[in-house]
């Protein structure tokens, strides 16, 4: 039993603080909405993120930075993910120094194409990290539905130590130190899910679907090798796993708004009607320059930038794919 803060009161911040709570441990959300502070702390709710869904009573939030930094060195991050290095600026001053950093975000910083854990590491001068990933959508998850996930970090001892703090019986963790690898899946699938968005919002159907699921997995596969990554790693929960549920759900934000996108051809639109944050989004291109910088093809994530940039439709980025000339398939080839 441990104290845990869980930096972030948002959908995702809430329901790893219900995992962690059930866990047996004692959590402590950080929150910069006063209301939804109150209402955790005197309703056990958060109806912006989580309509009805009952929070375990043993939590409890703040909105005071200090007395979130006090109160444990073991800090579980859910601020977006393009937030993050201004936010541990913020915050070294207040940090434990022997604490204990724990990444949910997926993502890629746009502007230094650097991964969660590359900017815990260079923001507060540790390797005391570790992420966690897999395919956990919150809207199944806070219902307590049985799901898996990877901790990763740079040593088995501290992987195994985030996995016992979120051991429960309906959230099976699993342990790994390939960080790079789990890490890259992570924020790529959601590049390959708005690809999968589009498509449906164009109105096509499983064929075009699973074609862009199966040659989407290609692309972190080979991403993911091409930087000495284990290439178990892309065909596990970190990879596989997570690709198939943000691609397969209406849950998942980044298959939605592609929906929007495919339907309407519009950023604009897309963008109004998906009010929240969308990684794949704002990665794409990240993803995209960090493909180039190692001569790695990735039609599906390029067709997907252009989009997302403006500089093509939807229509012409589909059939831009489908001319692309055909070779033996090869997982990573």
């Amino acid at each position: 039993m441990s104290k845990v803060t869980v930096l972030g009161a948002g959908a995702w911040g809430s329901t790893m603080a219900q995992v962690l709570s059930d866990a047996g441990n004692h959590v402590l959300i950080w929150g910069r909405n006063p209301e939804i502070v109150n209402e955790i702390n005197s309703n056990h709710t958060n109806h912006k993120y989580l309509d009805e869904n009952i929070l375990p009573h043993g939590l409890s939030a703040t909105g005071d930075l200090e007395q979130a930094f006090s109160y444990s060195n073991i800090y579980v991050l859910a601020v977006p993910a393009q937030t993050l290095r201004q936010n541990l600026k913020a915050w070294k001053p207040m940090v434990d120094p022997n604490a204990l950093f724990i990444s949910t975000l997926k993502g890629i910083e746009v502007s230094t194409l650097s991964r969660m854990t590359e900017i815990i590491a260079e923001e507060m001068q540790t390797q005391n990290l570790s992420l966690i990933t897999g395919p956990n959508l919150a809207t199944e998850l806070i219902l307590r539905q049985p799901a898996g996930a990877v901790a990763a970090a740079p040593t088995m001892l501290i992987a195994e130590k985030t996995q016992k703090l979120f051991d429960t019986p309906y959230y099976r963790v699993y342990t790994s130190t390939d960080v790079l690898g789990c890490e890259y899946a992570g924020a790529i699938k959601s590049v390959i899910a708005l690809a999968v968005g589009i498509s449906i919002g164009m109105g096509f159907g499983e064929n075009t679907q699973a074609m862009l699921i199966t040659r989407g997995l290609n692309e972190v596969a080979r991403l993911c090798a091409a930087h000495g990554a284990d290439p178990l790693s892309a065909a596990g929960l970190a990879g596989m796993g997570d690709l198939v549920a943000s691609c397969g759900s209406p849950l998942s934000r980044n298959r939605t708004f592609g929906e929007v996108l495919g339907r309407s051809g519009s950023m604009a639109i897309a963008r109004e009607q998906v009010a929240k944050t969308v990684e794949g989004v704002a990665s794409s291109n990240a993803v995209l320059e960090i493909a180039h910088r190692v001569g790695v093809e990735v039609p599906v994530i390029e067709a997907v930038a252009d989009v997302v940039s403006g500089a093509i439709s939807p229509t012409a980025a589909l059939d831009r794919l489908m001319e692309i000339t055909t070779r033996a398939e090869n997982f990573i080839r």
